[in-house]
């Protein structure tokens, strides 16, 4: 065989075991997460019944002391109760996410919300969370900071097509948490705008889904004269342009206007046609929420920022 046959041959086994190793790795999450939900429902049952389920905790103390001795500590009292939980909060098989392993719905099951546990559910399905991000999303607030989007209309993502309903109001933040070193007392416009393209490249999430950086301080050629946009971004999920302007001062209302200015300029002269109109986000320090109230354009979305040293533990 020539060297080319023998590295098409390497190649073809390297991508069969890693394949493989994908399906069972799959495989082995969905099986431990289903014998874990089969494991509350039976609890649920031998204690009759979801209703008398937690004045059954005898049983499960008597059991786990049987089961940690012979299987351990992966059975222990807690552990039962948590697939007791587990199954009570999804009594539909099809509803547990297999994308999310033990781990994550260790930190899903304090939440009592049902909306609030969707929407972090799908925040591990739509970024590939691991853990210790989805642990840092909840102590966030991620949920609680949503600005525009029906926190008591939040479906599970159950299918492929689900994923491509999102819109800016199911990810926009408020605040928007910035997140530095530095000395968040003296940082400017300039500053700030450098610490969320960070932000966006780093692959944090408080943007939102889907946004890919086009450009900083993007020039917009109008005649003889040159307009600068502070950040341009395109967003997959939404199919769009996303103009976002940061201001680091109380909202005024003449600041619409050039948000506006820039979205209709790209419109016109960026924009393609299978693309969606252009949108836009005003990040400002200080939100008056009696002048937003009269903002009438439905395409420009407003809200603040709020850095924070990362030595501060507390939002």
């Amino acid at each position: 065989m020539h060297e080319q046959d023998y590295f098409n041959e390497i190649k073809s086994i390297i991508e069969t075991t890693e394949v493989n190793k994908r399906v069972r790795e799959y495989k082995n999450n969905y099986d431990d997460l289903m014998s874990k939900w089969n494991i509350g429902k039976l609890l649920v049952e031998a204690q009759g019944g979801e209703k008398r389920a937690k004045y059954g905790d005898n049983l499960i103390k008597k059991w786990s002391e049987i089961f940690v001795n012979e299987y351990g500590n992966g059975y222990d009292k807690s552990n039962l109760k948590r697939f007791r939980q587990f199954y009570v909060m999804f009594q539909k098989g099809g509803t547990v996410c297999h994308q999310l392993t033990w781990s994550h719905y260790r930190y899903i099951l304090p939440i009592k919300n049902e909306n609030e546990r969707n929407y972090y559910i799908n925040q591990v399905i739509l970024n590939n969370l691991s853990v210790r991000e989805l642990k840092n999303e909840i102590k966030n607030k991620a949920f609680e900071r949503l600005s525009y989007a029906d926190k008591e209309n939040i479906k599970l993502i159950t299918s492929e097509e689900d994923k491509y309903n999102l819109t800016l109001a199911d990810m926009i933040k408020d605040p928007i948490i910035i997140k530095t070193d530095k000395d968040i007392n003296n940082l400017n416009e300039k500053a700030i705008h450098k610490l969320l393209i960070e932000m966006i490249e780093d692959g944090f999430l408080e943007l939102g889904n889907g946004f890919a950086l086009i450009g900083h301080e993007y020039p917009l050629k109008i005649n003889n004269k040159t307009y600068h946009a502070d950040l341009l971004f395109f967003n997959y999920e939404i199919n769009a342009f996303v103009v976002v302007e940061v201001k680091n001062e109380e909202y005024k209302p003449s600041q619409i206007g050039q948000v506006r200015f820039y979205m209709d300029y790209i419109d016109k002269n960026i924009k393609k046609e299978n693309h969606s109109k252009t949108e836009g986000i005003l990040i400002v320090k200080e939100k008056n929420e009696f002048v937003i109230k009269y903002i009438s354009d439905k395409g420009i979305y407003i809200t603040s920022f709020k850095l924070l040293n990362n030595m501060e533990e507390k939002i």
